[in-house]
């Protein structure tokens, strides 16, 4: 059975950092495409980045040059460093896997989801 369980959320002020891990089991071998997406209350869940299992990333334009998602492929673990937060960056955040050769920040595409973790930054 596919898991992907995420840790790692919290309160911070407005300009800390906070490292978000997503720990994947069940899958006979590593995704393709592991990615971070986002929820604010009432608004739609969004892309933040995706990397694949050779290391290839995006990011969504409102998180450069601030966050930086990697994976350890031997750990079957996803990573998210989230530094200068902002109070727009409050959400929960959830992690998704997708097992198809090709990834996107589209959440439709992916197949698998976390249960999500909160990230709460106050100004």
């Amino acid at each position: 059975q596919v898991q992907l369980v995420e840790s790692g959320g919290g309160s911070v002020q407005a300009g800390g950092s906070l490292r978000l891990s997503c720990a994947a089991s069940g899958f006979t071998r590593s995704p393709y495409c592991m990615g971070w997406f986002r929820q604010a209350p009432g608004e739609e869940r969004e892309g933040v980045a995706y990397v694949t299992s050779g290391g290839t990333t995006r990011y969504t334009d409102y998180v450069k040059g601030r966050f930086t998602i990697s994976r350890d492929n031997t750990k079957n673990t996803l990573y998210l460093q989230m530094n200068s937060l902002k109070p727009e960056d409050t959400a929960m955040y959830f992690c998704a896997a997708r097992t198809s050769e090709y990834c996107t920040l589209w959440t439709d595409d992916f197949h698998f989801w976390g249960q999500g973790t909160q990230v709460t930054v106050s100004s």
